[in-house]
């Protein structure tokens, strides 16, 4: 079972009992969940896990995709985006048009890391299909995360009593692409000679700190120009690589993912129990609640589907294409807090009973891909009768 559905399952029952002992007693136990100094810790682990996914995704390896993953990317938001509007226009038609969009938006990205995860087990992350689904999975999330800063900007605009016109969500996505390209373009050449000054200090920890470092700057670069911080750590870990590190490394530091390992084995899980807490298992009594997460879980599942219509390449199987691009895991997750927390009127973006059946559509994609993946890959191998 993927970590995650783990500390998510944990999460939902700290909060859940923390919100009983809350109706029974006198005593406010919600207020543990809602301390700030454990959401500010959650945010950190949830910048460290982007700065991970950058880390992990290498440009070089998706410019050898190319246009196929990219193809399989943008099919993939563009689909699930609709589906997931007008879905909850349609079940919930009450709610604002923001909402119905960031809904949308939740199911636009795929988790790279339950995909890669299954791709490495069976030895397949090398395959012409794990490099196509990689590819596409990474691109999928530089979209999703635009995505998100588009319709942050939207939901910011309307709360400030402004109205976004077409000429500014270009200036939105235009920021967001501009910060991408000038964090890639800028932060490589930087980066280096940031790490290779810091290589001269004879001191126990400094690739770790410099690391650390980096990725919080370039988080803060992001929110200082209107971007959700996520995006900064994404484009931290995207433009460093072992070519940064060498003098560390020749040093006889261990290379960065293992020293991150831990502190995000630390931080990391907490954002999740914390977004866990949030489910409020109550509202899903109302089996509109219910019918909702049934209603995303199927568009999540049949708008990635499409990709393995347009997936294409020698060697590429279609089908683990489809169902490579299921998992909405971490980044699904981070989307729904950052609606949540997100005031439109004073109210929440996204309801309790929305964020509810969000976090289960998410487990259920999350806990549907492995299997799903591990067939359809032994499928291909398997010969032609």
């Amino acid at each position: 079972m993927p970590p995650v559905l783990g500390e998510l399952t944990a999460g939902i029952v700290v909060g859940n009992s923390l919100h009983l002992i809350t109706t029974h007693t006198s005593y406010d136990a919600s207020l543990v969940v809602s301390d700030p100094n454990l959401a500010f810790l959650g945010e950190l682990g949830v910048i460290l896990l982007l700065f991970q996914v950058g880390l992990e995704s290498n440009l070089g390896q998706m410019a050898k995709v190319g246009i196929a993953a990219f193809v399989v990317a943008v099919v993939g938001v563009i689909l699930p985006l609709g589906l997931g509007y007008g879905l909850h226009a349609m079940i919930v038609p009450d709610a604002t048009w923001h909402t119905h969009l960031f809904i949308g938006a939740v199911l636009t990205a795929t988790s790279v890391g339950i995909t890669a995860r299954v791709f490495k087990d069976l030895g397949k992350i090398d395959s012409p299909t794990g490099r196509v689904v990689l590819g596409a999975a990474v691109i999928d999330d530089v979209l999703g995360l635009i995505v998100l800063a588009v319709v942050s900007g939207v939901v910011a605009s309307a709360g400030t009593g402004g109205s976004l016109d077409a000429v500014a969500v270009l200036v939105i996505i235009g920021k967001a692409l501009g910060f991408l390209a000038v964090a890639i373009v800028a932060g490589h050449p930087v980066s280096k000679r940031l790490y290779r000054a810091a290589s001269f200090l004879d001191v126990h920890g400094v690739l770790l700190a410099t690391s650390l470092a980096f990725c919080l700057i370039v988080a803060w670069a992001a929110q200082a120009v209107g971007l959700a911080p996520i995006v900064g750590a994404f484009a931290a870990g995207l433009v460093l690589d072992e070519v940064v590190f060498h003098d560390h490394l020749a040093k006889g530091d261990r290379p960065l993912e293992s020293q991150l390992e831990p502190v995000g084995q630390l931080l990391t899980p907490l954002f999740f129990v914390l977004t866990g807490a949030r489910v409020d298992l109550s509202v899903l009594g109302d089996t509109s609640a219910l019918g909702l997460a049934a209603a995303l879980t199927v568009a999540a599942i049949v708008g990635k589907q499409a990709c393995a219509l347009v997936a294409f390449g020698p060697g590429v199987h279609r089908l683990s294409v489809g169902f490579g691009m299921i998992p909405r895991g971490e980044v699904g997750l981070i989307f729904a807090a950052t609606g949540a927390n997100l005031l439109l009127a004073g109210e929440p973006v996204i309801s309790r009973s929305t964020y509810a059946a969000v976090v289960l559509m998410v487990m259920v994609t999350t806990l549907v891909t492995p299997p799903l993946l591990a067939w359809s890959l032994k499928r291909a191998e398997a010969p032609a009768p």
